[in-house]
């Protein structure tokens, strides 16, 4: 047993997503992520259950981890009640943990969910804001989305929101109080060590990149990894 698949046992999402894969492939057939990726959560199991270190450290390093959905599909079906997508936040949290994450492309977009939905739950107590949806950067959103983006204020007026307004409601802004209590929660449970490790691996594979890191989502390594693309994650 390596030193890896021994960190893996540690966490207890492990623990109660594999009891013993059978290769059955039903995970694998429900799974949403796996009709559109190069992804097959039954490898995945097989691959963890050899416990063999560069078996796993592969895993940990490449763009295959990064394709779950977490939607849990896989639990519900499996006939020995195994739960790959359990598996699979393992081993998130540990390529996260040892900086393996920097060496994917799907991995690296870490730095980008840190930065725009992490970094804007503790400054604002939401994961998403409306505001946060520019159609520059999603033009998928369409022509609809464009207009109300332009007019939030009285959209979300009309919807019965309380947008960024004091006391109850929807959007309501809350309280520096409040805040400061989510940022020391993040703190006690390890949530502000897990952003820094992002932001430190992800510095040093910008500076290997060559590209500017800075402290917001417009730097330059952000942007490159939000929207570069290989076209290697589809099937064919």
């Amino acid at each position: 047993m390596g030193e890896l698949y021994s960190r893996l046992e540690a966490d207890i999402r492990f623990v109660e997503s594999l009891k013993a894969c059978i290769n059955c492939g039903t995970c694998t057939a429900i799974c949403p992520a796996a009709e559109f990726y190069n992804y097959d959560p039954r490898v995945i199991a097989t691959a963890v259950q050899s416990q063999d270190d560069e078996t796993i450290r592969e895993l940990l390093c490449s763009d295959t981890i990064w394709y779950c959905g977490e939607c849990m599909s896989c639990k519900t079906r499996c006939p020995r009640g195994n739960a790959p997508g359990l598996l699979i936040m393992a081993l998130r949290s540990l390529s996260q943990d040892m900086g393996y994450f920097t060496k994917s492309e799907k991995g690296r977009q870490q730095l980008a969910v840190k930065r725009i939905i992490g970094d804007q739950i503790l400054s604002s107590g939401y994961c998403v804001r409306p505001d946060m949806v520019d159609p520059a950067l999603h033009p998928e959103q369409g022509p609809v989305w464009e207009w109300e983006y332009q007019n939030l204020g009285p959209v979300m007026e009309k919807l019965g929101a309380n947008y960024d307004g004091e006391g109850s409601g929807a959007l309501r802004k809350i309280p520096a109080s409040d805040l400061d209590e989510l940022k020391k929660i993040f703190e006690i449970t390890g949530g502000q060590d897990l952003y820094d490790k992002i932001e430190s691996f992800s510095k040093q594979k910008a500076e290997e990149m060559g590209l500017e890191f800075g402290t917001d989502t417009g730097s330059e390594y952000v942007q490159h990894i939000y929207s570069a693309n290989n076209q290697k994650h589809n099937h064919g």
